[in-house]
């Protein structure tokens, strides 16, 4: 059955309008009045709705029954990642998305091919936040990952997180393996660079903000790779 976004109040029996995105997938799929769809709002669990009217641009359904269905993971796993380029960003979103990130967080670092500010930066943000949506829609995640807007690392590491243990992944000597440095924590966060990783000094910066350095083994992964590697180790338990 299609599934769709709509972050709208809902409630069984409600009549509602559906957003432009997923009014216009109805109508790409050529549903009739009567067809069957899922809804979910973000919110915890989804709803049968069946379409009531087809219009040019608008489609109305009606909400049925809700499921308190929930396909999250069982550990919140956040991502705080140097940016890659071009379009492994959109990549690497998609995919944490599908593997259950709790949320991602890109930053700017010293080697950063990909630099955004302003209009630019937020018309990026929204780029990818259509992505996590996307990729939601077609896995069965009933709730969004946010994709935070862009932030240089250093504002980041000063901003800080309250809650969670704090993993930094690198190839410095003494790094833990990843799943033993995270134990048994229910809320982690991953940390890493870009192409050609942080520097010593941003990993430094990292440490003294209270990330502990973990590994995902000896080999030099792609920025996009290490996420999805992460996010398998300790999300897919």
């Amino acid at each position: 059955m299609p599934r769709f976004y709509c972050p709208l109040p809902l409630a069984a029996g409600a009549q509602v309008t559906l957003p432009p995105q997923a009014a216009r997938h109805v109508q790409v799929l050529r549903l009739q009045p009567g067809g069957v769809i899922t809804l979910f709002n973000g919110e915890g669990g989804e709803w049968t709705a069946s379409v009531t009217r087809m219009g040019r641009s608008d489609v109305d359904v009606e909400i049925g029954a809700h499921t308190a269905v929930e396909r999250e993971a069982a550990r919140a796993v956040h991502l705080v990642v140097g940016m890659p380029a071009n379009e492994r960003m959109d990549w690497l979103v998609e995919k944490a998305t599908e593997l259950g990130a709790a949320s991602i967080q890109p930053v700017t670092t010293a080697r950063s091919v990909v630099k955004l500010a302003g209009e630019r930066a937020a018309k990026r943000q929204a780029h990818w936040q259509a992505i996590a949506v996307a990729a939601c829609e077609q896995c069965g995640r009933n709730r969004v990952p946010p994709v935070h807007a862009p932030l240089a690392l250093a504002d980041w590491l000063r901003g800080g997180q309250s809650e969670g243990v704090r993993l930094l992944l690198s190839l410095r000597a003494g790094s833990q393996p990843l799943r033993q440095a995270a134990g048994g924590a229910s809320q982690v966060w991953v940390l890493h660079g870009p192409e050609g990783g942080l520097t010593a000094q941003e990993e430094d910066a990292a440490l003294a903000a209270g990330f502990v350095p973990a590994s995902l083994g000896t080999r030099v992964l792609r920025a996009e790779t290490a996420s999805v590697a992460a996010l398998a180790v300790l999300g897919l338990e």
